[in-house]
Parts: C-alpha cells; sequence; structure tokens
C-alpha cells in the first residue's frame, strides 16, 4: 500500500484505458478530499509524481499532478460585510 495513495487512486487512473484529463482531475480532487488534514499535500503529490515517474509523460495524470505543484495564489476573501466596508 502506498502512503500516498491509500485508496489506491492514482494508481486505478494510470490502469484506466483512454483516461482523459477531466476524469484525471475528478480523481485527483477525490484523491486530495481523502488526504487527513495534517499530511503535507504538495509533498504527498511530489512523491506520486516521483512513484509514477516512468509512466508516460503525456499521460493526464501526470499533468494534473504537475498542476497541483504549480504555484498558486492564495484566495483572497471577496464579499460579505468585510469585503463591502474595505472597499
Amino acid at each position: 500500500m502506498d502512503l500516498n495513495d491509500p485508496r489506491g487512486l492514482i494508481r486505478e487512473a494510470f490502469r484506466m484505458d483512454g483516461i482523459g484529463a477531466p476524469e484525471c482531475r475528478t480523481i485527483f480532487l477525490d484523491w486530495a478530499l481523502g488526504v487527513p488534514p495534517s499530511a503535507d499535500t504538495q509533498q504527498a503529490v511530489a512523491a506520486l509524481l516521483e512513484t509514477y515517474a516512468a509512466e508516460p509523460q503525456d499521460h493526464p495524470m501526470i499533468a494534473t499532478l504537475k498542476e497541483a505543484l504549480a504555484d498558486t495564489v492564495p484566495a483572497k476573501r471577496r464579499g460579505g460585510r468585510q469585503g463591502r466596508l474595505q472597499s
């Protein structure tokens, strides 16, 4: 059992013939929702990329995992009372 993929969701994505990017994103979201809050998700994704490095690099799950590691800007809270007062 892979501690970074205990339910085997990512592993199964690589086994599915004809899987596309939308399905990989859905599988990744399901995987991410199952990650414990105390876990370092970025580290887990990096480990998964290492685990599946031998897979074809054009596989949509590879692209999905790489996108998950891309720098993201934290969402700013907008709306609500505070949003109206700051404007």
